[in-house]
Parts: C-alpha cells; structure tokens; sequence
C-alpha cells in the first residue's frame, strides 16, 4: 500500500441505529490517534458524500444490522449512492478498505448489511486490508467478543503496511502510553438571569414543552446517532385510553393505547411508525445528580469541540445561539440514567478519576481485553444502568462533560402503529407489551417506555405530554385493489388492526381485494388480542369474511399437548394462499425477529412449492423476487 502523494487521514465511517456502532467507531478513532495517526476522522455516514469515497486511501467501515437484514437509517441514501450502475469496477482503485459489522446471530439475516457492503466495495474495486469482521450479540462477550481479536489484526496488518502514515501497533497496546485526552463537549455555564433560560417547569402549554425537548435533544450527543427526534419537529401526544388486552399472568401484559396529537398539522399512514420519548423515574434523576455533585439548578449550553462539530452540525443543523436549559431538564431529556447499560469506554474514563487505588485497578481491568467477559456479565448481561455503576464506585467524581458524551443517551423507542387516521381522525393508537425480566443475579427489571406508558392514567395525567415523532415503517400501505395476506402472531398484529381498520373505510367507496390474516397467541382465553375486532370482521360481509374472499385464521399454541403456530394454520389453507398470490397479492408478515420469520418464511417457501410443482431452490428464489418486487414486506422487533 502506498501512500506517497495520498491523504494520509484515517477515516472510519459509521452507520449506527442505537449506537453501538457508533461506539465502535469512536474506540478505533481513540485508538488509531494513541497509535500515532496523523489524521483520523470518525464520520457518521450520512455526514460523508459518498461520491468522495475514491479520493480516500484507507477506510474502516462499522455498520450494524437493523430488523431483518436492513441498513441503519444513515446508510440509506450511501447505500443507494453506491448502488448506481454507473459506478464501475475501478472506481475504487486504489481504495483500501476493512469492514466490521455487528448483528446479532438469532436473527435469519446476521449482518447482512455489513456483508452486502464489504461485496459491494470489492465489486467497486477496493482491497480489503483485512477479512471482514462480524460482531455477534449472541456471543459470551457480546460483540466485543470478535470485535477485540479483530482490531489487533487490522493494526498489526496496517502497521506492517506503512508505519509512518498508519497507526504504530505497540503504541496502541501500551498502557503506559495511554492518556485521557479531552471530552467530545463544551459546556457552558450561564446567568441565571437569561430570559430564554428553559426548563420542565417554565413551559406554559406543549407548543414550549416541544421546544424545550428539541433544544435539549439537538444539543444532545442523541443527536448524532441519527436519531430523527433531534431533527424532525417534536410532536405532543395526550394519552386517552389505556386498556389491558391480556388476561391471567401479570408478567405478559399487552396494552392497547390511544392518544390524540395536541399539535396540528401531523399526518400519518397505516404501516408508519411511532417514536415515543420516555420519561425517567425522578427520583434515579435526583440521585444520579447528587451522586455526581451537579448543581441541577444551573443552566447550561452544550456544543461539541471543533474537532467534531462538522459530523455534527451536519445532521442536526445546529445554531450556535443556542437557549440555556437548566441542568436537570438537560439530563432527564437526554442521559439514559436508570435503563440502559453504559458502554466500556465509560470504565476507561472512570478509572483516570477514580481516587480509591481498588476501584481504580478494578476499573483498569473492565477496560482491559482481559476484563472483558467480566465486564460483560457484570454490566450488559446485569443489565447495570449507569446510575448503578457510579454508585458502585464511590470515590470516581467524573467532570460533567464526560458523563454527558458517556452515560448513554436517553432514546427514543419505536412502536408500529395499530389504528387508521381514517377511522380514527387526529389519534393514533399503539399495540404495547410490557417489557420485563429477570437477570442472572435475579434482579428484576422493567423496560422504560413500556412500563412508563402502562402506569398513566389518562384521567388523572391529563396535563402530562408525550414526545413523539411519525415515521414511515417498513410496512407500505396496500392499495384497496390489492389482495393481502397479513401474518402477526402477538403483538405483531398491530400494524394490521390499523390495515383492516383502513380497509373498512375503503369497502365504502366501492370494491376491496380479499384480505387472509393469520394471527397467533399462547392461549385464546388469556392472549387473544383484539378478539372481538377480528371476529366481527371475520363475519356478515366483513373485510376478513369468506363472503369478501377472506379469511381469519387464529392459532393458540398452548391450548393442546400439540403446539401450533401460524404456519400450521397457513398449510391447513395452502391453496387459497397459492390462489391469491397467483393473482398478485403481496405478503406481509409483523412480529417477533427470532425464530418466527424463518419459520414463516420457510412454510411460504413450502405452499409455493407444493402447490406450483416447483422445487423448494425454486420456490425460495421466486419467494426472492416477491420481496424484491415489493411484494413480501417484514418488519420485526426484538
């Protein structure tokens, strides 16, 4: 590899989804400048013009894998760049690249998106420097398992390329030469007799309290994992209805909620999306603000360091007139302080502040290669919040420009939406399971939106707003013309509540195509889920009724000794699947992104063979083109 003549910067691009790749970008940028790098740039990928790739000599590539196979949110319009036919086999030339991507092995397309772009760089005609690597949240160690073996070959191999341009390996690995550095963020403390000063108590009416969300989100490191909160207008949502949907054991709580939009003006479609941002428990924010000594009266301002602000401003926009907020609306906007666990660079920082010599070496080691299964059972697999860790380690009194770039951001969480603005003007409705579970230590624990959401109560919590954003889904709304087939066992069947409630509507201006649905639960007395929706429907020339050409189809799996599941269900009418995807109709499956879509995906695979004649290899591929055409729509969640 040559460089002479060439920019010698390194430059690592990333496209994360809830951050950890972005994390992984920054940890080979710290080590790349420790290892003597001249020039490093760590770039979310939509701040990057993909049409300046050929100009770069060396780059690392860190992509995660969303849903079933699908690029992050930032990498879509690089991705779409890349895939231009005019792009030739050397337009690469001369381009050394590496790829790592993290995913997660109990999903069907295990970092397809890191692997679809390592082959589309070799076909554009960049080297590889290194065999990609692929992190695995399945693994023992999490992703840092193979992400670790994996960077100390791509140094020793780049070192052994050009070790005057490209990072020095031995320094990397040397303890000794490790130093804390500077924290990403200014900020900035101001009078407090400001007129512009914001905070949770000074808004009047939701059109304040959705600019003081933006203000503190836009100022947030939130704001550079490409979260759309920090850039789309901040929408306010009043909760109407909160009804439980699921009888008998207290753990498997399904709710169905309904609110109405206080601002005017936002649209939605069936298939869409609903980002909701969560609101923390006020006493784990006191806490954390006393057990870090801040002043939570203070109004501040917060900005990135120049070396950063162009990746930032570019995807935020971000004015640098910026309204103080008080400290504590700063945090409980943005800091994930009770639910998320922290990343390992936190231990790192840590240890540089600790003042106890045993929580110093104990933090060395967290941080160390060696540490890290270690750390990994006691911080992800624990599910320790950050909050949980400080308290662990009393004599750390970490600045408050590094908790800001270390404790987790506080993220918005994504819900498919279960109504039609149709048949439900100015509301949207969501399909809910309460999250929880318990961890190996048997500590229990509690999901943060979810749980928040199940204890409002819409009579008495009137004056609380939610934040919230609308954003398309990976589920198209079908034509009335077009026949369906809907698959969602669970809560997968929200997103088709809100389709057969558009579908209705529809039926009164003139014909509809058939609509086959095939739902799934545990047990029809404790986990049908809108049961009554679907039956009535089901009958008397309803959108699902025979009569319409349709059909309801319900599997309850733990009703009999046999298990059965919705692709039991779906062989039991494999002909009127194959008739109605003959005559063109599209697929849609909703749900759980573990075994379910395989299992489903494989019985489609089956029908089509069966009843075309065609091989299974035929089927698969023509089951393919269906999703390619447009024609087979997934969307899953974890």
């Amino acid at each position: 590899m040559d460089f002479e003549g060439k920019l010698p910067r390194l430059l690592v691009l990333y496209a994360s989804q809830t951050g950890n790749a972005m994390d992984v970008a920054d940890r080979v940028g710290r080590e790349a400048e420790r290892g003597g790098c001249p020039s490093v740039d760590v770039l979310s990928m939509d701040a990057f013009d993909a049409s300046s790739l050929p100009k770069e000599r060396m780059v690392i590539f860190v992509v995660s894998t969303t849903g079933q196979g699908e690029n992050p949110d930032s990498m879509k319009v690089f991705w779409k760049f890349l895939l231009q036919k005019n792009l030739g086999h050397h337009w690469l030339d001369g381009v050394n690249f590496a790829v790592f991507g993290l995913g997660d092995s109990g999903y069907q397309k295990y970092n397809f998106a890191a692997k679809k772009l390592d082959k589309r760089i070799i076909d554009l005609g960049a080297k590889p420097v290194i065999e990609r690597g692929l992190g695995d949240d399945q693994h023992s160690s999490g992703y840092e398992g193979s992400l670790d073996p994996w960077l100390v070959s791509l140094w020793n191999k780049l070192n052994h390329m050009n070790s005057a341009v490209l990072p020095r390996t031995s320094d990397i690995f040397d303890t000794n030469k490790r130093a804390l550095g500077h924290s990403k963020y200014r900020i900035t403390y101001h009078n407090s007799s400001n007129e512009l000063q914001l905070d949770l108590s000074s808004f009047t009416d939701f059109h304040g309290f959705e600019k003081m969300v933006e203000m503190a989100r836009s100022m947030s490191p939130v704001a550079q994992h490409h979260s759309s909160d920090g850039i789309q207008h901040c929408s306010s949502l009043r909760m109407l209805t909160n009804k439980r949907l699921s009888k008998g054991d207290p753990s498997r709580d399904v709710r169905h909620f309904e609110f109405e939009f206080l601002s005017s003006g936002y649209e939605y479609q069936v298939g869409d999306v609903l980002e909701i941002l969560p609101s923390q428990n006020p006493i784990a924010i006191d806490a954390f603000i006393e057990r870090c000594n801040l002043d939570p009266d203070c109004y501040i301002t917060v900005q990135p360091l120049t070396n950063y602000k162009c990746s930032f401003e570019s995807q935020v926009n971000v004015s640098t007139n910026l309204n103080p907020i008080k400290l504590k609306t700063f945090v409980t906007l943005t800091m994930d302080i009770a639910s998320a666990s922290p990343r390992r660079y936190l231990f790192e920082v840590m240890s540089y502040y600790a003042k106890a010599e045993h929580e110093k070496e104990r933090l060395q080691y967290f941080a160390s290669s060696e540490g890290r299964d270690d750390l990994y059972q006691y911080n992800q697999k624990e599910g320790r919040t950050v909050l949980e860790v400080l308290e662990d380690f009393p004599s750390v009194q970490m600045p408050f420009e590094w908790l800001v770039q270390l404790v987790p951001p506080l993220r918005t969480r994504k819900f498919s939406i279960s109504s039609s603005p149709l048949a439900h003007p100015n509301q949207v409705h969501l399909t809910v399971s309460v999250v929880s579970w318990t961890t190996p230590y048997k500590r229990k624990r509690h999901g943060l939106c979810s749980s928040w959401l199940a204890g409002l109560d819409p009579h008495n919590n009137r004056e609380i707003y939610l934040p919230a954003w609308i954003h398309k889904g990976s589920l198209p709304p079908p034509p009335p013309s077009l026949p369906v087939i809907l698959i969602g066992p669970g809560t997968g069947c929200a997103p088709f509540r809100a389709f057969i409630e558009e579908r209705v509507i529809q039926c009164e201006s003139g014909p509809t195509a058939p609509i086959l649905f095939f739902f799934g639960c545990r047990n029809q007395e404790n986990d049908f889920l809108y049961k009554e929706f679907w039956l009535s429907h089901a009958q008397k020339q309803g959108v699902l009724s025979v009569e319409k050409g349709g059909g309801f189809f319900v599997a309850f799996s733990r009703d009999q000794p046999r298990k059965i599941y919705v692709q039991h269900k779906m062989k039991e009418v494999s002909e009127r699947i194959w008739s109605l995807l003959s005559s063109g109709a599209a697929i849609y499956l909703a749900g759980s992104s573990t075994k379910m879509p395989a299992d489903v995906t494989s019985t489609l695979e089956e029908i089509v063979a069966e009843e075309s004649g065609a091989s299974m290899e035929s089927a698969s591929r023509w089951l393919k083109m269906q999703e390619r055409a447009g024609r087979f729509h997934i969307e899953t969640w974890s």
